[in-house]
């Protein structure tokens, strides 16, 4: 007997785990149910368990199978790393994932500072709120909007700490009359998916109840940036980062009517795997954004 496992049935094993699934992973690795059936049969025959329990439409890992994958997942994942950097060594192309209203709204007015002196690097940005899986090798840095926790696998820097205030168009709160903050009574907030923070941030400095707060008129927004353009077209008050604003603060699009500030328990973190060191390319990457923060 082989002191190894076939390979090809530890790869489709671990995507079969992720997905729990035979259909969803034949899907990810482009082949049919049947051939995931096949790889999967070929590990358990040579394990000598069964991995799966096969019901109608449906698998389900067996204790077995959980336990050897958080063996030996590590290793896969460390096999795949170590081959994306080998394969991408010499590359001079890039990936980088934020969230989407940060790629709008700050990393593209600041980006063609990097592109200017660095001209011989290609640049991806990967705009998406979900997490991505850095020990693949396929993004290389993340900028992640979170608490802050420690990961076992991930080396965290601090960007900036996410403080929030009201902002609204020039001549909205003359229209409304908003003199006071209990004047916002009046007007229409913006809700965002990004900084749901109305309730804490009117009861802190207004001293409204939640009740109250949810009496004023509103707009929802699954997209940060949406609200940010209505409140520069006067539609209401948004609640958000002047980080994500900077061009229309410097345009006097949008502007502070009142000096309130909330520091929220999440923050802007730059984000690499602490396995591996950073391609020269994106260690370039890492050194200007940390310097765009410092400045």
């Amino acid at each position: 007997m082989d002191r190894m496992p076939p390979l090809k049935a530890l790869a489709v094993f671990d995507v079969a785990m992720q997905h729990r699934s035979f259909a969803l992973a034949a899907e990810a690795l482009s082949v049919t149910p049947g051939a995931v059936g096949q790889q999967i049969q070929r590990l358990e025959e040579w394990l000598g368990v069964t991995l799966f329990v096969r019901k109608v439409r449906a698998v389900e890992p067996t204790p077995a199978a959980e336990e050897y994958w958080r063996e030996i997942r590590p290793a896969l994942s460390a096999i795949s790393r170590a081959s994306s950097a080998l394969r991408h060594s010499g590359s001079q192309e890039l990936c980088i994932s934020m969230p989407p209203t940060f790629a709008a709204k700050w990393f593209s007015n600041h980006m063609a500072r990097f592109v200017e002196q660095h001209p011989g690097i290609t640049l991806r940005v990967s705009a998406s709120t979900a997490i991505t899986d850095l020990a693949s090798g396929a993004v290389d840095l993340a900028i992640r909007h979170y608490d802050g926790v420690p990961a076992a696998d991930l080396q965290a820097t601090l960007l900036t700490h996410d403080r929030i205030t009201i902002f609204c168009a020039p001549g909205y709160v003359e229209r409304l009359e908003l003199h006071e903050l209990a004047d916002v009574r009046r007007a229409t907030l913006l809700h965002t998916t990004l900084h749901p923070h109305w309730v804490e941030w009117l009861g802190r400095f207004a001293g409204m109840t939640p009740e109250q707060v949810d009496a004023i008129g509103g707009l929802h927004f699954d997209q940060t940036l949406l609200a940010i353009e209505a409140a520069r077209r006067g539609r209401g008050l948004v609640l958000c980062s002047a980080l994500l604003i900077e061009e229309e603060l410097a345009e006097d699009g949008l502007y502070a009517p009142f000096d309130c500030e909330l520091e929220l328990p999440k923050s802007y973190y730059l984000v690499q795997p602490s396995a591996a060191a950073l391609r020269p390319a994106a260690e370039l990457l890492k050194e200007w954004i940390l310097a765009e923060f410092t400045a």
